[in-house]
């Protein structure tokens, strides 16, 4: 299954992960100290505190933070160089998953989208899709 990451509703996403699981209700109230109303409200929540995310990571053994990433991978305008001094960490925009690589491969397969659509509407270099046209066998139009 291919995730689309344009419309994020992490409460759902959590809620899913909590299914295919297994976990017992009963052990998510006990690991962040509430009652299973409190639970259902992050289930419906669109958003929710990235302190209270990464405790759900942690607990489900899975890395939500990642839909975000793909996100601003796949819906970000193009980076541009940074000259101002800063402390914080640098990184690239370039860095595509597997999971982002075989979404753009099978739009282009599926015919959902052009090439020149993928290149104009992700900002991913033409050089690079057609790497992994070639890379990954993927027929052409």
């Amino acid at each position: 299954m291919i995730f689309e990451s344009k419309n994020i509703h992490i409460g759902s996403l959590i809620e899913k992960r909590v299914q295919e699981s297994g976990i017992d209700m009963t052990r998510i109230c006990n690991f962040f100290k509430c009652n299973e109303t409190s639970i259902r409200k992050v289930y419906s929540s669109k958003s929710i505190d990235s302190d209270l995310l990464l405790k759900w990571c942690k607990l489900l053994e899975y890395d939500f933070f990642r839909m975000y990433t793909q996100h601003l991978i796949l819906y970000s305008p193009a980076t541009k160089q940074i000259t101002a001094e800063t402390t914080l960490p640098r990184f690239r925009k370039n860095i595509y998953t597997k999971e982002i690589i075989d979404y753009i491969l099978d739009l282009v397969q599926t015919g959902e989208k052009s090439k020149k659509q993928i290149i104009d509407e992700y900002k991913i270099p033409k050089t690079t899709l057609y790497k992994w046209i070639s890379k990954y066998n993927v027929s052409q139009d």
